[in-house]
């Protein structure tokens, strides 16, 4: 009888903790605030992913050994951009928190300091792509005509390292203070000029040359520099709000508490992003080896699943956003119940996409001039990435987007490490050159390490050992 009153208590308090809690911000004025995070990241990951599909519908009809060689060397960009969302997701820990404060010389500071280090990241990846091209592709396939193209493409393509780097550091900072739409504006413009440039230096017109992979490569250059312009424009010009200031950035600029936060949240995401992006790479290198046909067939199913993901990759970073500015502001409960309607979000998305690429299948195979073999590989693989997005889309709320709002940014550099690193990419490596498995089986293999990660990321979530403030007083 009296534990059935304590039950009872318990209960009553539960529900008006819940209701105290509703009433700081209604139901309704959460999916707006939300929303309006949403669309334009949802949109920014759409032109992102355009600008991969004009390079793959292009040059797809240009060859599959272009095709393949574009392909693996856009995996050097690939890490690098990993490397530069790692460190700026790290900073937006301590931004988007800092920002719940409303402490703007702080926010000011690690913007300044993640600058200086992208900017000496990318000046390295630069260098590597632009005089040992030939090093970097052989890691990802053995196949000399794919070598080739691929390294008269990172030639090129490597100029845009630098400017990527301040472009996409500071806008993923200003995402983290709630300024998205100056990103979708950057991207559209820029998806625009990639599209033009990559028909006028691919194909030719009137007295422009036809380039092939070069010009896909000159394409994303110039494209890439107009961002730069755009943002510089912005951040001097227009943004009063958050400034990039030289005291910040120049020599005196170094603060040791902040940048004792900055590696204690940043070097863990990075290092996750790395692993995360080197299973990727290792991926693509297993594929690379198994034959032109499965690499053609893998990239197009690769940017499929990133069209696919754009609504669940909006939801898991404005999650980060608003669950680390509602932490920073003291509201923890707050918090609480934010992730758990963002997490429903992220599973309707899941199920959007995963229907997505399903419907697409018999449109994107009749629209590629692929081969017979790489057009059999490519409606497997698109039926796999079907149930792996769902599973990722679900991941990538829990681990980008509430764990790291909250400040816990070591758990996602374990479970990729341990599902990525010690599942799946061994096994599919087994498959592919000790046990001699069929394409497919390997594939399977190589995409099973989304679903190895649910049970772990739920368990994360219910011990809320994510739910930490990390902005000093």
């Amino acid at each position: 009888m009296l534990s059935g009153r304590l039950c009872s208590r318990r209960w009553c308090d539960l529900l008006k903790e819940k209701n105290q809690v509703e009433s700081v911000e209604s139901r309704r004025e959460f999916y707006k605030n939300v929303l309006r995070l949403i669309l334009p990241l949802a949109v920014q990951n759409l032109i992102n992913v355009g600008v991969s599909a004009a390079d793959v519908i292009m040059l797809g009809k240009v060859g599959e050994t272009v095709l393949s060689g574009a392909s693996l060397a856009g995996q050097v960009p690939f890490v690098l951009n990993l490397l530069f969302f790692g460190l700026t997701s790290g900073a937006c820990v301590l931004t988007a928190q800092y920002w719940g404060k409303q402490d703007v010389p702080m926010i000011e500071k690690v913007l300044g300091l993640t600058l200086k280090i992208a900017f000496c990241v990318s000046a390295i990846f630069s260098l590597l792509g632009m005089f040992i091209p030939g090093y970097l592709m052989r890691i990802f396939t053995s196949d000399q005509e794919v070598i080739r193209e691929g390294v008269r493409y990172l030639r090129v393509v490597s100029v845009s390292f630098l400017f990527t780097g301040i472009t996409m550091s500071y806008l993923n900072i200003m995402r983290s203070v709630e300024r998205v739409f100056i990103s979708t504006i950057v991207y559209f413009i820029s998806l625009c000029l990639n599209i033009v440039f990559n028909a006028l230096f691919i194909f030719g017109f009137a007295t422009i040359p036809a380039m092939g992979i070069v010009g896909a490569a000159l394409a994303t250059v110039l494209a890439r520099g107009v961002e730069l312009l755009l943002v510089l424009f912005y951040a001097f010009f227009w943004n009063h709000s958050v400034r990039i200031r030289w005291s910040c950035i120049g020599a005196g600029s170094h603060d040791p508490v902040l940048l004792k936060d900055f590696i204690h949240y940043s070097v863990p995401v990075t290092l996750n992003e790395l692993m995360w992006g080197g299973g990727y790479s290792a991926n693509a290198a297993i594929i690379g080896h198994l034959g032109q046909a499965a690499v053609a067939a893998s990239s197009v199913a690769q940017v499929v699943r990133q069209l696919a993901m754009v609504i669940a990759l909006g939801i898991a970073n404005a999650a980060a956003i608003m669950i680390g500015k509602t932490i920073g502001a003291g509201e923890e409960k707050k918090a609480v119940l934010y992730s758990k309607r963002l997490i429903g979000m992220s599973a309707l998305a899941g199920v959007s996409g995963m229907s997505l690429i399903l419907i697409l299948i018999p449109v994107i195979t009749h629209f590629l001039h692929l081969t017979e073999n790489a057009n059999e590989y490519l409606v497997f693989m698109l039926f796999v990435m079907s149930y792996y997005m769902l599973a990722q889309s679900f991941n990538t709320t829990f681990v980008v987007g509430i764990f790291r709002g909250g400040g816990d940014t070591r758990f996602g550099l374990f479970i990729d490490v341990s599902t990525m690193w010690g599942c799946s990419i061994i096994l599919g490596a087994l498959a592919a050159f000790v046990w001699k498995l069929p394409v497919r089986a390997v594939y399977v293999l190589l995409m099973s390490d989304e679903l190895f990660k649910i049970p772990l990321c739920i368990y994360r979530y219910r011990s809320k050992k994510w739910l930490t403030n990390v902005t000093r007083s």
